[in-house]
């Protein structure tokens, strides 16, 4: 009884935020402007306030043409001096946590600066919204009658000069509120351990008596978890161990790939996916409607958004322009100015609108995640897609993938080369790439063009990876879990060729 009662007045709690959502839904240039002005003034005497005279500036026209889009090497060395104790540099409160972002496309780390109006009005306001719109759209939730089973990075947090770096999620559990703690599992001890697969039996063995209602964690990483669960316990599905389970809240990387293997260790109808999207820089979009891919842009977190259209990015005539600006189904490269002292940042992400009213959106890849060696213009949520019909055509499973061009060599045309390693292999792997191929061009016109008669690009290559070679990639460069994850698409043969270079396991 008193479970019960504790899921009744939390749902109450959450849901009273709705009425607050409505404010940004119905007005939603005026709430942007007006954090924008907020955000402008709170950091009028900070060096960077200074050095660009914030307290002057009275129009978006002002401020866009004052200071410039940035890339995070750009704003380094005003982080660096706040990494060293230095505060006041960008933003007005100390700033005293800073989350390691490495990625996997930079050998070198980026600090991201996380104030503690971030932590408050971004992160941990965006994880109460989840739960409010979530038990908006299903009234019969019992959700707080149990736990919610968390995944997030493998790496503590380390002091240097009083400031502390670490994974974003180590920051989030380091000062989370005793609420979420009380109604997460495994505990913050756990989840804070840096060797993976250590960390991986000890969840297992916390977790699997617990009462579990719901999921959180990138979709690659928990799948590892949740398929190691099954091989402890014997189980032939995840109700079996944790009957209750009601929704798996999932981002980082794209759900398609892994849906059918989802639906396949979670077989119930009713059973719920909500998406969401965020960054060590903030919080930025969360499905507000059940059985939807589209995400709704969340604009009171204390991050005022600009868009660069793609068709200009990284060009002479690349501008950003504001929210009332943006068309539908165009792909952009977002901008951001937030609550924790990142002014006109490109956080490296693209996406396009699904809806203006209210603005909804899809992640479609990454600035530097993208094909377009022959004019191409492939993009991630493209493959994704393709792969998604690919597996569900051949009636196999994907684990994980990377493409690469291969470029063109005297006469011979280019073409794109896969590196794919299957949980479940395809019967015939010829009809698996011509699916893949013939997807691609239905999703992508200019990759049509190209690939139209062999003009351009020959058809796809695909190569089988052998089992785990993405994951002793990963391990290899130690980014095993959390936030770290394969990069799918790129320009350049790297990646591929290392992973090329492991195909043949070496056995001591």
């Amino acid at each position: 009884m008193p479970l019960q009662i504790i899921n009744s007045f939390a749902t109450w709690i959450l849901k009273k935020r709705i009425h607050q959502m409505e404010l940004f839904l119905k007005y939603p240039h005026e709430v942007q402007e007006e954090l924008l002005f907020n955000l402008i003034k709170a950091s009028e005497n900070t060096q960077l306030g200074k050095k660009y005279d914030f307290s002057s500036m009275k129009s978006y026209t002002t401020f866009s043409e004052r200071i410039p889009v940035s890339s995070y090497e750009d704003l380094e060395p005003l982080i660096e001096l706040t990494r060293k104790g230095e505060q006041n540099v960008f933003w007005h409160s100390n700033i005293k946590w800073f989350a390691k972002s490495s990625g996997t496309t930079n050998a070198k780390s980026k600090f991201i600066p996380v104030s503690s109006e971030a932590l408050e009005n971004c992160h941990y306001k965006a994880s109460k919204d989840l739960l409010c719109l979530f038990l908006n759209n299903n009234e019969d939730s019992q959700l707080f009658t149990g736990k919610s089973l968390r995944l997030g990075g493998s790496k503590q947090l380390y002091e240097d000069n009083n400031t502390f770096f670490g994974d974003l999620s180590a920051i989030l559990i380091e000062n989370m509120p005793i609420w979420a703690e009380f109604s997460s599992t495994p505990s913050s001890k756990i989840s804070l351990m840096s060797e993976w697969e250590t960390k991986i039996a000890a969840i297992i063995n916390e977790t699997k008596k617990e009462n579990v209602t719901s999921f959180a964690g990138v979709p690659s990483w928990m799948l590892v978890l949740m398929n190691k669960m099954l091989e402890e316990t014997g189980k032939g599905n995840l109700f079996e161990i944790w009957p209750n389970l009601e929704v798996y809240f999932h981002g980082g990387v794209s759900f398609q790939p892994y849906r059918e293997q989802y639906f396949n260790i979670l077989p119930k109808k009713e059973f719920k996916y909500y998406e969401i999207y965020n960054a060590s820089e903030g919080f930025f979009a969360i499905q507000d409607l059940n059985n939807s891919e589209d995400l709704l842009l969340m604009l009171d977190y204390g991050i005022f958004y600009e868009f660069i259209p793609m068709s200009v990015f990284g060009t002479e005539h690349q501008k950003a322009i504001r929210l009332d600006d943006v068309e539908l189904d165009k792909n952009y490269a977002i901008v951001i100015t937030t609550n924790g002292g990142l002014w006109r940042y490109v956080i490296g992400d693209t996406i396009r609108f699904t809806s203006l009213n209210p603005y909804r959106i899809r992640v479609t890849g990454r600035t530097k995640h993208h094909i377009n060696v022959f004019g191409e213009e492939l993009m991630v949520e493209n493959t994704d897609m393709a792969i998604a019909k690919a597996c569900k055509i051949s009636h196999c499973e994907v684990i994980d993938y990377t493409v690469a061009p291969i470029f063109m060599k005297d006469k011979e045309k280019g073409a794109h080369e896969w590196m794919i390693e299957f949980k479940r292999k395809p019967e015939c792997i010829h009809t698996f790439t011509k699916v893949l191929d013939e997807t691609l061009q239905t999703l992508n016109s200019d990759y049509e063009a190209k690939r139209y008669n062999n003009m351009t690009l020959n058809s796809l290559v695909v190569n089988v990876a052998r089992e785990n070679l993405f994951y002793d990639w990963l391990k290899d460069r130690d980014k095993l879990g959390g936030q770290h994850k394969i990069p799918r698409l790129s320009n350049q043969r790297d990646y591929l060729e290392q992973l090329k270079n492991m195909q043949v396991k070496i056995m001591f």
